[in-house]
């Protein structure tokens, strides 16, 4: 006996079925995967606090603060590949210019902090899984015209460009109001790259989104000021006394902080959007910038 195949109408019914099925699948597919990269980025956050928590036992309850207080964020060190210290920072200038990620590199350039926390020779924890336009420094001495024998520890910022290789913002460590192990546990130490500066293949965030913002607002209103990272839908942020969270929008530090932004008056959960020398207004005021790309520096 002859088979019977499919009729038209069976299959554009199981067509339709397998449709539906794919409409179902691929949202929970495409949230499952966001979430792993989520936490692959909060674990990367999580190892940074702790090499910072480690430093700090080392250096009198100092975070990660390059140059020194008397520093100013200007994005960039003077010479990356110096000799010295102070070649390196410029520290006969009277206010020696540094970058954010020059403070990261610390807990590179003294590697036995990181090798509590990781075996990976090139730091790839700075890099988050969403962050596309940043890949981890890998540094090759003839690349860089430097001699054969240097290594890591022997350089002070990651790279020429670090925001190629850096996807986190820190707390300004330079100025009045750097943080301290002491300090209040809820301040936020690092998080997702700040939205209202530029990093690569992103454009800051412009001044009318900072405006749109409702800090009790949902939706649309509350992403305004989100990081451009993970969909704007939030931001890891890792605090002063270690734990992470994934925070819906940035008013997460003290008091409703808005932890990308400086206090403004009584402004806190806007507050002002930073620049390059920008400083926190006072020791509650969490201030997390990065380093713009060098072809976009303010």
């Amino acid at each position: 006996m002859k088979k019977r195949g499919f009729t038209l109408a069976e299959l554009l019914v199981t067509i339709a079925v397998i449709t539906l099925l794919m409409l179902i699948l691929l949202p929970v597919l495409k949230r499952a995967r966001d979430n792993r990269i989520r936490a692959a980025c909060a674990n990367n956050l999580r190892q940074i606090g702790f090499a910072m928590l480690i430093y700090c036992s080392d250096y009198n309850d100092d975070l990660p603060c390059a140059a020194g207080p008397n520093a100013r964020w200007t994005g960039r060190v003077a010479d990356w590949r110096a000799k010295t210290r102070a070649e390196a920072y410029a520290l006969d200038a009277n206010t020696p210019g540094v970058s954010i990620s020059a403070s990261f590199y610390l807990l590179v350039k003294y590697e036995s902090f990181c090798q509590k926390i990781s075996d990976d020779p090139y730091m790839s924890f700075f890099v988050c899984p969403a962050d596309a336009g940043t890949t981890p420094f890998e540094f090759d001495p003839a690349k860089f015209d430097t001699s054969s024998d240097t290594d890591l520890g022997d350089l002070w910022d990651f790279g020429p460009d670090p925001s190629q290789h850096v996807s986190y913002a820190y707390h300004i460590p330079y100025g009045q109001y750097p943080l301290t192990s002491s300090g209040n546990p809820g301040m936020a130490v690092a998080a997702d790259r700040n939205p209202w500066l530029d990093f690569p293949g992103y454009n800051a965030r412009p001044p009318s989104d900072l405006a749109a913002f409702d800090p009790g607002g949902a939706g649309k209103t509350l992403k305004q000021a989100n990081s451009l990272i993970h969909q704007q839908d939030g931001q890891n942020v890792v605090y002063l006394d270690g734990h992470v969270a994934f925070e819906a929008n940035p008013d997460c530090g003290l008091k409703n902080d808005n932890i990308y932004t400086s206090h403004n008056g009584a402004d806190i959960q806007k507050g002002t959007p930073p620049t390059l020398e920008s400083q926190p207004a006072d020791p509650n005021d969490s201030l997390l910038v990065h380093d713009p790309p060098l072809t976009s520096r303010k």
